[in-house]
Formats: structure tokens, C-alpha cells, sequence
């Protein structure tokens, strides 16, 4: 068993200790949240992408505080992700035509931002559709 390998070591903090050791947490946590990310964009991180059904599964049937802070703090952080990737109907679409707009001294043209936003809600709604699509894919026949 995993706890053979891996013995349970319990830690208690202070008031004041508790601080750098909940933002040494946090930031650990993060890096890993990062670093995980690179699968995302691979063959089997796409096929194991999710929609409402798998954000709801990875909740435990068990309350449980911290696992549900904690994967709160992991959603949070994918769609912040998420937020940032250049697709011109999200934030980072809006800061790669900001950016575009400080190197070329000019605004693109109405009609181009048009279609970029159009475009990038066909790729989110296409994500959407994907991820869900997943989910009932699963529950149907892979049970």
C-alpha cells in the first residue's frame, strides 16, 4: 500500500508560523498546477478533458473542508489559465490585440475584431461542446 512507501508525517504550525507555510503551500501547489498543464495540450490529456459532469466527479461523496477548498483553488486556477490563453473572445485575445496595437501603432480594424471575437467563440463553444461531450461519452460507455 501507498502507505508503506509513503508514511504519514503530520506537522502543526503556531499562529505566526502558519503563514510562510500556507504560502509555501500555495505556491508549491501552483507550480505543480502549472507544470501539469503541459499535458493538457497532449493526445491523452484531450481525451481525458471534462466538462460539468467531471468538475462535479472530482469532488469527494465525503465532505470533507480542505479537499474542497482545494479543488476550488484548483478550478480557480485552470480557468484563470484558461483566461489567459490567446484566443481573441478572452482576456489574452484582448492583450495580444493591445499588444499588437503598442508594436504596430494602429488599431486593427473593427471588422477584423469582429471576426476574431466570432472566432474565438466558436473555438470556446467548441471546447465546451468537446469537454462535454467527453463526460457523455464516458458515462455512457466507458462505466
Amino acid at each position: 500500500s501507498t502507505t508503506d512507501l509513503y508514511p504519514t508525517v503530520t506537522r502543526t504550525y503556531g499562529f505566526f508560523e502558519s503563514f510562510p507555510a500556507g504560502v509555501r503551500l500555495g505556491i508549491n501547489t501552483l507550480k505543480g498546477y502549472v507544470n501539469d498543464m503541459k499535458y493538457v495540450f497532449t493526445k491523452e490529456g484531450a481525451s481525458s478533458l471534462g466538462g460539468f459532469g467531471t468538475i462535479g466527479s472530482i469532488f469527494p461523496t465525503v465532505w470533507d473542508w480542505q479537499v474542497f477548498w482545494m479543488q476550488t483553488a484548483f478550478l480557480s486556477i485552470i480557468l484563470a489559465f484558461m483566461n489567459i490563453l490567446p484566443i481573441p473572445a478572452l482576456d489574452g485575445g484582448h492583450v495580444m490585440f493591445l499588444l499588437y496595437e503598442v508594436i504596430a501603432r494602429r488599431k486593427p480594424s473593427d471588422k477584423f475584431l469582429e471576426y476574431a471575437q466570432i472566432t474565438g467563440m466558436f473555438l470556446l463553444f467548441a471546447l465546451l461542446i468537446y469537454a462535454n461531450g467527453n463526460d457523455i461519452f464516458r458515462f455512457f460507455f466507458k462505466s
